[in-house]
């Protein structure tokens, strides 16, 4: 844990020893708003909740996560320094974890410095506090899961904007699985059982019910097993590198 610790630290104070975390915290902040007042019509909605600005936080971080991710071992193997890393006593799986820690903290900030609207839909109305937070829990496990899968493209291809188009690819296929119209173009034809395991692996299904207040066990573990799932692909490929 020790180790983890440690290059946790750096590689957290890594984001802000450049402008990569302060612009995507920027972008973020400054995206968020818009669509939420400009486009999710937050005050013509007339109600003390923060569902337009939460129903934006998928179609975000499909372009925000990979942007933040994708510089987490690309970097490191176009650079070279992944062969001084390696010869560090930590593994493979603690550098891993490390670099992810670091990041989703950096995602993590972002949102707890959205607390602006969280104290402006008090003020206006009486909202229910608990779904505000369910909300802002499901958010930040999705962007964990968005995270998991940037890191290993970015292990996949030491080409940062390879490794950036990669993860938008495979993060669109995990939003839109679950969309109307994905599950459209399957019924007719495809039984009510395959229907279901579509939708059941897309990201908006399982954030929808986190942002209405619903904190589910299989939503909680479906983003934390698919968090782990794309870490430990990851691992795999960098230890395949490793090995060549």
């Amino acid at each position: 844990m020790a180790h983890i610790f440690i290059l946790f630290k750096r590689e957290f104070a890594g984001y802000f020893a450049s402008p990569v975390a302060y612009v995507f915290i920027g972008i973020f902040l400054v995206l968020s708003s818009v669509f939420a007042f400009f486009i999710g019509g937050f005050y013509e909605r007339g109600q003390a909740d923060l569902l337009a600005f939460f129903n934006f936080h998928p179609w975000l971080y499909l372009f925000l996560v990979p942007a933040i991710a994708m510089r987490s071992w690309a970097e490191e193997r176009k650079s070279g320094s992944i062969e001084l890393l390696m010869t560090l006593p930590v593994s493979t799986w603690q550098a891993m974890l490390g670099k992810f820690f670091a990041a989703w903290s950096v995602l993590g900030l972002a949102l707890m410095l959205t607390f602006p609207l969280w104290l402006t839909v008090n003020y206006l109305g009486q909202p229910d506090n608990g779904i505000i937070v369910a909300a802002y829990l499901g958010s930040w496990l999705m962007a964990g899961a968005f995270l998991a899968i940037g890191m290993c493209m970015s292990a996949l291809s030491k080409n940062q904007i390879i490794a950036f188009i990669l993860a938008i690819v495979v993060c669109f296929v995990f939003v839109v699985s679950g969309s109307s119209i994905v599950l459209d173009a399957f019924k007719g034809w495809a039984p009510t059982l395959l229907l279901d395991t579509v939708a059941s692996f897309s990201f908006l299904t399982h954030f929808e019910a986190m942002a209405k207040g619903v904190i589910a066990l299989n939503d909680v573990g479906y983003f934390l097993i698919v968090t782990a799932a794309w870490l430990y692909a990851g691992l795999l490929i960098i230890e395949q590198k490793k090995a060549d």
